[in-house]
């Protein structure tokens, strides 16, 4: 990589962050404070919100409440005066956050991606160009309480991939507001790596309205989750694409779990990192699907592994049953209440082979 001159190194950035969710007020409002100048751009309802009452962002030891800059996304502002866009929507909302930019794609600064799933650095690529965006992707646990309110449950870190001349400054910067950047040389292992973690007790959760200790001591659950986990293992293999660790996340660990060791053993051990890690908080499938938005990020995820899963000729049903399964209650295909606390009745759904112990 090539760093930028030295006398654009003493200068603080200025950032445009679309989305004021979890991620974005995280990491915007993180660099906000180490003094970089970030202007958030939100729909209508939440840019009034945040002028109004401003942008809490609560650590585990210290609280800090921000009056951010906010643009309307109705009224893009001058997207060429920007260093870096910083994009933290959902992948699903991610066609309607981008529309407003469009009409400026020659003026777009460099894009962060910070959003799950595979695919969204390819359809970023091909609307602005591949030189435009940067990879990335946030292992911190962090959640919004409220709009305007965020708060930051475990520090880990973030990842930051590829070659932009833009990524050892922003290495640096984001380092310098207590962020724990990491670089990959390889965006793709980093993608796939935290698209493991992504997998977990997610539409389990959501589906039997579980949490993720409750899914992991469960020993037919247990089979299922590592059962989905070997498929995705077995599409990154079939693509050539290594398991990489993440900050403060040993995904290799993980994987090693699921390809090796006897299901007691690894249920032992996964279980009590998953109790300590997640515990009572529900995954973001079940906070989507209990509010009733009518969207999930189910089909960039799972889904993602069942399609590339079809490239490679890897069979993937676990992870196509969930993501069916997932979609069939968010469109309310079927009743909420289908599943709720009954794993039997989601195992027996499924065929016996993919779940026997080795």
């Amino acid at each position: 990589m090539n760093a930028l001159p030295a006398h654009q190194q003493t200068s603080k950035l200025n950032l445009l962050v679309l989305g004021a969710g979890a991620i974005g007020g995280y990491v915007g409002g993180s660099l906000a404070l180490a003094g970089h100048r970030v202007v958030f751009l939100c729909r209508p309802r939440t840019a009034k919100q945040l002028r109004k009452q401003g942008l809490e962002l609560a650590f585990p030891d210290t609280t800090h409440t921000l009056a951010p800059l906010i643009a309307d996304i109705e009224a893009v502002p001058e997207v060429g005066s920007f260093d870096l866009l910083i994009l933290a929507v959902k992948v699903y909302d991610t066609q309607a956050a981008l529309a407003p930019l469009l009409p400026f794609k020659e003026q777009m600064p460099p894009i962060l991606c910070l959003q799950n799933g595979v695919n969204s650095e390819a359809k970023l690529s091909k609307l602005f160009g591949p030189e435009k965006v940067i990879p990335g992707t946030v292992l911190t646990a962090v959640r919004r309480r409220s709009r305007g309110e965020i708060v930051v449950e475990r520090l880990r870190g973030v990842g930051v991939g590829g070659e932009h001349p833009l990524v050892p400054r922003l290495i640096d910067e984001m380092n310098a507001a207590g962020l724990n950047a990491v670089h990959y040389n390889d965006p793709r292992s980093m993608k796939w790596s935290k698209l493991l973690t992504n997998l977990l007790a997610n539409p389990t959760s959501a589906i039997l309205d579980m949490t993720p200790a409750e899914v992991f001591a469960h020993p037919g659950l247990f089979r299922l989750e590592m059962a989905q986990l070997r498929e995705a293992l077995s599409v990154m293999n079939a693509l050539g694409i290594r398991v990489v660790d993440l900050p403060e996340t040993r995904v290799r660990l993980l994987a090693f779990a699921a390809r090796r060791l006897p299901l007691r053993l690894s249920q032992k051990i996964l279980g009590r990192k998953i109790g300590q890690g997640r515990g009572g908080k529900m995954p973001s499938y079940h906070i989507d699907l209990h509010l009733r938005t009518g969207r999930s990020e189910v089909e960039f995820i799972h889904g993602a592994v069942v399609k590339y899963g079809k490239k490679t000729g890897i069979p993937t049903p676990v992870n196509a049953f969930l993501t069916q399964t997932m979609l069939a209650l968010v469109h309310e295909e079927l009743p909420l209440p289908t599943f709720w606390r009954r794993p039997d009745k989601l195992l027996s759904q499924l065929e016996v082979s993919p779940f026997k112990s080795r």
